[in-house]
């Protein structure tokens, strides 16, 4: 993202807030791993939306109108002896000349100068129990203020909840966070191609967890977007299964979950396969009944249609093969009113994608599904998913777990599959295995 981009999320932002207001946005605490060891820092995903500000102990301020300085930061000194452990810092200089801040201080002068910032503003826009030790010194700072009514220092007046603004933003991707998108997609569909290729009977799960995190880090993806799921057999029951640490068996399929972070945005990849790279036949029928429902999910998604309608289409199609296949009894509309399809297909059928994997905005709005627009990116992954000891199943189909996902934008015409170029049908997955 350029300067010019933060800057016109910041505009953005403050034109919603208007006159009489302020913003106030800290970023991610530092996280301690064991001891003195920390985790490798990510910024607080709004905070760096506004900002592009990569450090941590920082809190941005929003005062639209303020003819000193509209945008503050404030944000760590230099210090050489600390800079020489863990690397240069902006300071103050930097938060305005690199990060556009229009003016900035040290964190440790915060107490002193943000509660004046408070003084004559009717509104605080602030996201409330993301940073406790901030909403604490923020609740003082204000009552001081309504306690010095006598002076003239009346203090806002209401607190406004800034995450339903701000998260409405982040919803309707820009130019150039779709760019950031497409790529960690591309980088994405290599490593899951790059598994595919190297996957054979006798591997351990992490041994495939590695091929991934290895072609995206080649690629300039370093960060996953979250642990990888990788899980043979039974495993890709467990819809959040981790561990990675078993064995790859013959004849069994493996479910590998995984997508990179680009540029502070996710993308979000599962796909399932066979060990030996040959979908037997139980196996074939079942992916190819979830490849269906998930390209009729797909085929919902465009400008005027509900968030809900991908997966009404998905669970049809689910349904009705289930019936097919004599897992299933009854007839299909029943079934689905009585969600019988529940038992081998327990989640829902996407999520929004962005900074976040599991991404912000509000799938209802009073009440009713929300209209898809041009610029929303979502996940479509319908599954199956049939443990060992499922009873009422032929054996065939036991121990099996089936998800295919992908990233999608929503265009003015329909929409764009962003990991298009992960294998998917079962022709392209033998293919590439079988290379």
């Amino acid at each position: 993202m350029t300067p010019a981009e933060f800057k016109r999320r910041r505009r953005q932002l403050m034109r919603m807030m208007g006159p009489d207001s302020i913003a106030i946005l800290p970023s991610a605490p530092v996280a301690t791993r064991n001891r003195d060891v920390e985790y490798p820092y990510r910024p607080d995903s709004d905070f760096y939306y506004l900002t592009g500000f990569p450090e941590p102990e920082a809190v941005a301020v929003l005062i639209p109108g303020r003819k000193q300085a509209e945008y503050v930061l404030f944000c760590r000194e230099r210090d050489k002896k600390k800079e020489m452990w863990d690397g240069a810092r902006a300071g103050q200089a930097g938060a305005c000349d690199v990060y556009g801040a229009d003016d900035s201080f040290p964190i440790g002068d915060l107490g002193d100068i943000l509660p004046r910032m408070l003084e004559q503003r009717e509104r605080v826009f602030y996201a409330m129990g993301c940073n406790a030790d901030l909403d604490r010194q923020l609740g003082e700072w204000v009552n001081h203020l309504r306690n010095e009514s006598r002076s003239g220092l009346h203090g806002p007046l209401e607190f406004v909840a800034l995450d339903h603004y701000l998260h409405d933003m982040r919803l309707y991707k820009s130019r150039s966070e779709i760019k950031a998108m497409r790529t960690a997609a591309r980088i994405s569909a290599k490593a899951h191609r790059r598994a595919m290729q190297v996957c054979r009977p006798g591997m351990m799960e992490y041994q495939l967890e590695a091929e991934i995190t290895h072609e995206c880090a080649r690629h300039g993806a370093r960060s996953q977007a979250y642990p990888a799921i990788v899980g043979g057999g039974g495993n890709a029951c467990v819809l959040h299964y981790i561990d990675n640490d078993n064995e790859l068996r013959d004849g069994d399929m493996v479910l590998i979950d995984a997508g990179c972070e680009y540029d502070y945005y996710a993308s979000d990849i599962t796909r399932t396969f066979p060990v030996n790279g040959i979908f037997s036949g139980p196996q074939r029928e079942l992916y190819e009944l979830v490849l269906a429902a998930q390209e009729a999910a797909i085929k919902k998604l465009k400008p005027g249609n509900h968030w809900d309608d991908p997966h009404q289409a998905a669970v049809k199609v689910i349904t009705k093969g289930l019936v097919e296949l004599g897992i299933l009894k009854g007839s299909v509309p029943k079934l689905i009113r009585d969600k019988a399809y529940n038992k081998y297909y327990v989640h829902r059928t996407g999520h929004w994608l962005g900074m976040d994997v599991h991404d912000v905005g509000d799938y209802k709005i009073d009440g009713e599904w929300r209209l898809l627009e041009p610029g929303m990116v979502m996940t479509v992954e319908p599954g199956l998913y049939i443990p060992k000891g499922t009873r009422g199943v032929p054996a065939k189909w036991r121990n099996m777990g089936i998800r295919i996902e992908d990233d999608l934008l929503v265009t003015k015409d329909g929409h764009d599959v962003l990991t298009k170029d992960a294998p998917k049908t079962v022709a392209e997955i033998e293919a590439v295995m079988g290379g």
